[in-house]
Order: C-alpha cells, then structure tokens, then sequence
C-alpha cells in the first residue's frame, strides 16, 4: 500500500495567503480542506481545481461553525494532521482615535484572530494526536502580524489580538509537544489587491526593508510549508518582513 495522504486544513483559504498555502500543500500531495466565511463559489472552484480537497463554509465568529469546522473536515478527509490558522479580519482605525475603537470592535476582532484559532485547535486536538500515533507529529500553523510584535498596524485592536495570538501559540506548544507541534508567521506587509491602496506602507517597505519590496503570498506560503514538514520545531514566531524589523 501507498503511503496515506496527509490532510490540511486551511482556514481562509479563498484569496491572498490562504490561498497561497492550500495551492502550495495540494502541489506537495496534501488532501486539502479549504474554508472561507462567505465566498462559497470561490471555494467549491478551489476545491475542484486542487483535485484532491474539499470545500467547507463556516463563520468562525460562532463556536457551533467552528466545531462543524473540524468534524466535517474528519468526516470528508477521514483524518486531520495539519491546522492553519489564516483567517483573520482587521479594521483601519488610527491609534490616536481611542473613541473609534468601541468595545464591540475590540470584542470582533478578538473573537475571530484570537479565541477562533484556539478553538480550532481545541476541536482538532484529538485529531491531532490520533495522526500523531501513526508516527509523525501533528501541525498547527498560526498567521500573526508582524503589527502583534511591534507597536504598529492597521489599529490597536487588531495588533492587540494578534498579539495574542502569539503569546497564545507558544502556551499551545508546550501544552500540546510532543504530538502537536505549533507555531506562527507573522508577516509585515504582504501584496494583495487589499494592500495595493496602502500607499504608505507599500513606499515603506520598498524604501526601508533591506529586501525592497513588500511579501507575497507565496513567500508566506513558503515558509508555511517549511514549518509544516519539520518534525522538530514548535513554539517559534517566524517573522518575514523583508528585514524591515532590521531598519
């Protein structure tokens, strides 16, 4: 018998980075599980044309979605031995604006880029471990911001929850060794249509970032598939932001 196919579970899988990582795992023989909140034609197209995925619609704002998530994932793929944790929302508020940044944001943003990604990896924890059993540690991949690790970002909310998102990542590492191994990307400024407006970022990282240029997706989904195909590294914050953190 051939070997099993491994199965990933990309979340935000329909643009930019997430996009990304599912078409980079599906090219290594992944069965990839893609999710998005709302864009299902998009997503039934990713699926048909990875061949070997399936499509699954859920608001990761609700924890019922959220377990749905993960069982219907296991129920269509038959086992889960990889997690991303790529969907995430943001709101562009200055950080001198406090009023702007109501409770109810804070509340948003914290439930999807924060509680979200735990409570995916709390539902997936016993799956996890069962694909650990067969010999390989099991993966969970996080997308921070590099916004998490410095005082920077589209607004303090957002920084703030990838932030703990971070911290998060690193108690879930040693909680979960050795079977699961976790950890995050934080990436600066990544080229998506979204970003190509940001006139102020995009000339900071072309004029500052010792590698002249912002991300793109793929260079994120590089250095996704670099963590998952370790079997040793867990608990480290990788941060691609062309060096700027250099500057």
């Amino acid at each position: 018998m051939g070997e099993i196919r491994r199965v990933a579970l990309v979340t935000g899988a329909t643009s930019g980075i997430g996009l990304a990582i599912a078409r980079r795992l599906a090219g290594r023989e992944y069965c990839v599980v893609v999710h998005s909140r709302s864009s299902t034609e998009a997503g039934n197209a990713l699926a048909a044309e990875l061949g070997d995925a399936h499509y699954i619609q859920a608001d990761l704002a609700d924890d019922a979605d959220r377990h749905r998530l993960v069982a219907d994932s296991v129920r269509l793929a038959g086992r889960l031995d990889v997690l991303v944790n790529n969907a995430g929302i943001s709101a562009v508020i200055p950080h001198s604006d406090l009023q702007s940044a109501t409770t109810s944001m804070w509340r948003k943003l914290l439930e999807v880029n924060t509680i979200a990604p735990f409570r995916l990896v709390a539902e997936a924890e016993p799956h996890l471990r069962a694909s650990a059993r067969r010999g390989r540690p099991s993966t969970v991949v996080n997308i921070s911001s590099h916004a998490g690790m410095r005082p920077k970002g589209a607004s303090i909310p957002y920084s703030a929850s990838k932030a703990a998102l971070i911290h998060t990542t690193k108690l879930l590492a040693l909680t979960l060794a050795p079977d699961i191994r976790v950890n995050a990307i934080a990436p600066g400024l990544v080229d998506t249509p979204m970003t190509a407006e940001w006139a102020d970022a995009q000339a900071l990282w072309r004029e500052r970032a010792p590698m002249g240029r912002p991300a793109t997706p793929e260079d994120v989904a590089g250095t996704a598939l670099s963590l998952i195909e370790s079997d040793y590294m867990t608990g480290e914050i990788l941060t691609l932001d062309g060096g700027l953190g250099l500057t």
